[in-house]
């Protein structure tokens, strides 16, 4: 720990799996809405209401619409007086309102008690819970992709530095290639910016290679000493290599391997990202205690990061003056300014050619087929 950093807490995950309090839960909920941290009572009934009338229609809408098309049948051809046919139909119809309210209580019960434990377990833990945050701006490789963007169950921390948790999602194409894309992530802040660097996981890659919404030239692979190539692929701007060789000195790989094997990494202006296809602010305590390790396992190393300067910036210092000055400068004043050259600011984008050259095998392959089904 430097000196002044403040005391951190110890991880507490009690709020996670201790009993819950319904008369709590549904008191912090009122205050959670009175406050305006989430939508109205009225606000959030309806869009439930209407969530769950949609589900119950998709799944029983043609058993009931056959129902009330036999029942019709049989009244119409003298089975039985109107009757026989108003009082299933109300019957029915009681049931589906039934139905609609019980799970609709059920869903906002569910989402209480879920705001009710992050919350807690944020205040335990010496943050504060955010329901959600529509368009995070962050310069991050997820967050400028699709529509409909927005981070949930976001958890923020200041200290001792900026550090943020959350869920995260963005829908790309429309119709019936439209897709949701679900994210979890974190985000914590430097103090001074790096070069664009990228740590693609090899354990998480999917079939067709990453898993990573970007694809980077793979002139800026970088390859370092080790195994740490077994559990990373390194991308660093053209020029830079020396400057990631200087931040990923080998204790610092040996800490991404420990801790963050799992997970994708991304350095960006002056932040550092870790990315994960999968829920990070949850109710698991054991997903908290592992991103919570994964930060404190570098935490302490930002330190020479934030060290780093960039030569290329140099140039940029004011020429010193010709007249002999009667006093020394301090060594630091000499050193270029915080800052990144343009060229190391972002990686340039690639060309993902294995995942288009199956793609385009299978095209092939089904062109070909219907093809030689013309001439049969």
């Amino acid at each position: 720990m430097e000196r002044g950093e403040p005391t951190r807490l110890p991880f507490d995950a009690r709020p996670l799996t201790e009993p819950a309090d319904r008369a709590a839960i549904r008191s912090h909920v009122r205050q959670l809405r009175q406050s305006g941290r989430v939508a109205p009572a009225g606000t959030a009934k309806i869009v439930i209401g209407v969530v769950v009338g949609a589900v119950f229609l998709v799944i029983f809408g043609s058993t009931f619409v056959s129902i009330i098309s036999s029942l019709f049948r049989m009244g119409a051809s003298g089975g039985g007086g109107p009757l026989f046919v108003i009082v299933p139909i109300v019957m029915l119809l009681a049931v589906a309102a039934v139905a609609v309210v019980l799970v609709t209580r059920l869903v906002r019960g569910t989402k209480g008690e879920r705001w009710w434990r992050l919350d807690r377990f944020a205040q335990a833990n010496g943050m504060t819970w955010y329901p959600s945050a529509p368009k995070p701006p962050l310069p991050g490789m997820i967050f400028g992709r699709g529509s409909a963007r927005e981070a949930t169950d976001v958890l923020r921390g200041t200290t001792p530095r900026f550090v943020e948790f959350g869920n995260y999602r963005y829908t790309t194409g429309s119709g019936n290639d439209r897709t949701t894309h679900r994210w979890g992530y974190v985000a914590v802040k430097l103090s001074t910016p790096l070069p664009h660097i990228v740590l693609d996981a090899t354990r998480n890659n999917a079939l067709l290679g990453s898993n990573l919404p970007a694809s980077f030239d793979k002139d800026q692979r970088l390859s370092l000493e080790g195994d740490f190539d077994q559990h990373f692929t390194l991308y660093c701007p053209e020029g830079y290599e020396r400057d990631a060789l200087y931040l990923f000195t080998p204790d610092i790989m040996a800490r991404f391997i420990d801790s963050a094997a799992a997970l994708d990494v991304e350095i960006v202006d002056d932040w550092m990202f870790l990315y994960g296809r999968r829920e990070f602010s949850t109710l698991d305590p054991a997903t908290w205690a592992w991103l919570f390790s994964a930060v404190a396992a570098v935490l302490d190393k930002f330190a020479q990061w934030e060290r780093w300067r960039d030569d290329r910036l140099a140039g940029s210092q004011p020429e010193a003056a010709d007249t002999p000055l009667p006093f020394s400068a301090p060594a630091d004043a000499l050193r270029p300014p915080p800052g990144v050259a343009p060229q190391g600011r972002r990686l340039k984008s690639g060309v993902p050619w294995a995942a288009l050259i199956i793609v385009g095998g299978f095209a092939l392959f089904w062109l070909f087929g219907e093809v030689s089904d013309l001439f049969r």
